[in-house]
């Protein structure tokens, strides 16, 4: 049930279709993933930042997927092969080259005195960052430019760069034909629109990757290449050509900055084909998939739903449905009609159910915690949930009491699921497991959720409609609730023995690779059982009971790369479920790049 999730009942609202305009104004400010990780939420705080800002929250997804791809993963563990790196240092320079190249042509269509300024100082950094390469050279005694042939994708890469430079945009008149200094100037702000997010990117990944330098463990082969990237110098540069994109984006119209948006995401789009085309000649822990045998094992995908696929409890929205649709208390109901409250009495009922399973949650939750920090044993922790499945099953036999959910029309849950926001990135990374005819995967959503019509109509909306849903259901008379629901799923235990059910059905028919996907305490005994458990969400109480019971919580990316560390060449990498350690991700475009990959 969850309740304690509402901060309290909403606002009256008037009609069915109000409501629907509520659902995704709540959504927007119910962000299960903090700011700044979140891209949504980070987007709502960042409203009135310049545009460099804007685009990198908006493109964030494929910053993620540069960083979770193997050949990056592989840098950033320190397992990459040399001969990896050097072909990689071979392309970047060509590349860095043309970038070179392209801020001098920036420079030149500059009208700013200070803006030029500004380009040459860039362009001075990036001779620099050339002869860090050149350093990388001699200390391999190897002219690597000479023995690697430039890839197609650094070719493509180098050719929208210096095409873009040259005023080569869609809408933009060509070369030489540039009249104004306005015309040259919108030039030098698009060409600073396609170098701009490969400055951000690589300052990101540089400090990404210098916060996992293990001093303990000796000398990092690309300690070099972390310390340039993660330099004072190099963020500076980063944030300046930043700053000087937001300079130059000033007096653009909102059609021209959309060209630079489809710039920047073009240019995030070719990095990682970039790091795609990089040559790798060794085993990779990503994405997972890479290693999946579909013609003798299974990928199972478990996820919850509330909070974990939405932005918005479930428990809400149907309350709210309730509430819109119930008699005013002046009004008369016929007599075939299930008799119902008022839209006053049910709000007045729901704001004390939410208060009080609130209260009782939380008391619930510090009665089954440890005061001390324990050693992870999975039966004392299946032990102490057991207690908070009893409140959870109590406090549903209160809300179907209480007749808060009788009179629901059936119509309007599935008017309600269609409108319901889901987390970015959700809906893709299922629909690529589920559209795969080749990976052998089954999805199965596990939900407290009162109403598994809800929950498919959300999913069939966005063109899901092959998930396995298991979750409570409404009885109807008719398409109208009856106020009573079909216990299935009520609480951790519940959860558990379906999880156990699911996999025992399949056990006779090859192995089993399970991912379990959760944000809250309901979640945790799947969470553990799971060869792989991934916390996506920020819940305070799961991180409570979790810690206090020796649960480990090990940020994904981080994970991955001890992983790869020990990675043995020619082995398997070791997932299996009860080793107390879950991973946690800030976004499903981390879930998705580490699972199946870009």
């Amino acid at each position: 049930m969850r309740l304690m999730r509402l901060l309290s009942p909403p606002n009256p609202i008037k009609t069915p279709q109000t409501l629907f305009n509520l659902l995704r104004s709540h959504s927007l400010c119910s962000m299960a993933i903090p700011p700044p990780k979140s891209a949504m939420a980070s987007a709502i705080v960042d409203n009135e930042a310049g545009v460099a800002r804007r685009f990198w929250i908006k493109f964030r997804r494929e910053s993620i997927f540069a960083m979770f791809h193997p050949f990056s993963l592989c840098l950033a563990s320190g397992s990459l092969k040399i001969e990896s790196f050097r072909s990689y240092i071979a392309q970047d320079a060509h590349f860095l080259k043309a970038f070179a190249h392209a801020y001098e042509l920036a420079e030149e269509c500059a009208d700013d005195d200070d803006a030029k300024l500004a380009i040459s100082e860039l362009r001075s950094a990036v001779i620099q960052e050339l002869k860090m390469h050149n350093s990388f050279v001699q200390e391999w005694g190897l002219e690597i430019a000479k023995e690697c042939s430039i890839s197609s994708a650094a070719v493509k890469y180098t050719e929208f760069l210096l095409a873009t430079a040259s005023g080569k945009v869609e809408g933009v008149k060509g070369p030489g034909k540039l009249a104004t200094p306005f015309e040259r100037t919108k030039v030098a702000a698009y060409t600073l629109g396609a170098m701009t997010p490969c400055m951000r990117l690589y300052a990101f990944l540089g400090k990404e990757f210098k916060v996992l330098l293990d001093p303990k463990e000796g000398t990092h082969p690309y300690k070099k290449w972390i310390d340039n990237y993660s330099s004072e110098s190099f963020q500076a540069s980063a944030l300046q050509t930043e700053e000087l994109l937001d300079k130059l984006s000033v007096s653009l119209t909102g059609e021209e900055l959309d060209i630079i948006e489809k710039l920047y995401h073009q240019a995030m789009k070719l990095e990682i084909e970039f790091f795609s085309a990089q040559s790798l000649v060794q085993p990779t822990v990503v994405p997972l998939i890479k290693e999946h045998n579909s013609t003798e094992d299974r990928l199972m995908i478990f996820s919850d739903f509330d909070l974990t696929c939405t932005v918005v409890d479930s428990s809400a929205i149907l309350a709210e449905i309730a509430i819109v649709t119930a008699p005013k208390s002046d009004q008369s109901q016929s007599e075939d009609q299930i008799a119902r409250m008022s839209s006053a009495d049910l709000r007045n009922t729901w704001g004390h159910l939410s208060k009080q399973y609130t209260e009782e949650y939380e008391q619930c939750i510090e009665s089954i915690t440890p005061p001390k920090k324990a050693e992870f044993v999975y039966n004392n922790l299946h032990k102490a949930l057991g207690q908070l499945s009893e409140f959870e099953k109590n406090a549903n036999n209160r809300v179907i009491e209480s007749g808060v959910l009788k009179g629901l029309n059936i119509e309007d849950i599935k008017r309600a699921g269609e409108r319901l926001i889901l987390q970015d990135g959700c809906i893709d990374f299922f629909k690529k497991i589920v559209k795969s005819a080749n990976l052998n995967a089954n999805v199965h959503v596990l939900s407290y959720c009162w109403c598994g019509d809800l929950i498919r109509s959300a999913f069939s909306s966005g063109g899901l409609h092959e998930l396995n849903i298991h979750a409570n259901e409404f009885t109807f008379e008719e398409s109208i609730s009856t106020g009573q629901i079909v216990k299935k799923v009520e609480s951790p235990i519940d959860k558990v023995q379906a999880f156990r059910d699911i996999l025992k059905s399949c056990q006779s028919d090859g192995k089993n690779l399970t991912i379990y996907i959760g944000d809250s305490v309901g979640d945790l005994l799947c969470l553990l059982e799971a060869d792989i458990g991934i916390v996506i969400g920020s819940s305070s109480s799961l991180r409570r009971v979790g810690t206090q019971f020796g649960v480990s919580f090990v940020p994904l990316f981080p994970g991955l790369v001890k992983k790869q560390k020990e990675h043995v060449e020619g082995r398997s990498s070791n997932w299996k479920g009860l080793t107390g350690v879950l991973y946690t991700a800030c976004s499903w475009a981390e879930i998705h790049a580490s699972i199946l990959g870009c």
